[in-house]
């Protein structure tokens, strides 16, 4: 795992709010949601595997109610990952309607049923 506290890879990953998801795309100027996880945490020193299925063997688990500011954040149906920033919500390149890089509710509907976990992957 690399150095950078969760705040510093929040602040980071905010830069990038508004930027276009592109199927495949690995930044800056667009992403999908594990390129986007893994332009983010490489600034970090933080090496992730490029899909979101493999990301969920990275670093350790951690419970919904452990989750802190920097960890992976997993869904399913389809496949997804997102970096949690803190009071329920978290930052990820939406394929959705809205094709953007945006901040949702972790307990939304939506992402409720559709999450699977968290990992911690600094330090």
């Amino acid at each position: 795992s690399g150095s950078g506290k969760g705040s510093d890879v929040v602040a980071y990953a905010m830069k990038f709010l508004g930027v276009r998801y592109v199927y495949g795309a690995n930044g800056p100027n667009a992403f999908d949601c594990s390129g986007f996880t893994c332009y983010v945490y490489r600034k970090f020193g933080v090496n992730l595997p490029r899909t979101s299925t493999a990301q969920r063997s990275v670093g350790v688990a951690v419970s919904k109610s452990n989750l802190v500011a920097g960890d992976l954040v997993l869904f399913t149906n389809p496949s997804h990952v997102g970096i949690y920033i803190g009071n329920g919500k978290f930052i990820h390149a939406s394929s959705g309607s809205r094709m953007r890089v945006v901040i949702d509710n972790l307990n939304s509907s939506h992402y409720k049923r559709r999450y699977i976990g968290a990992r911690r992957v600094l330090k």
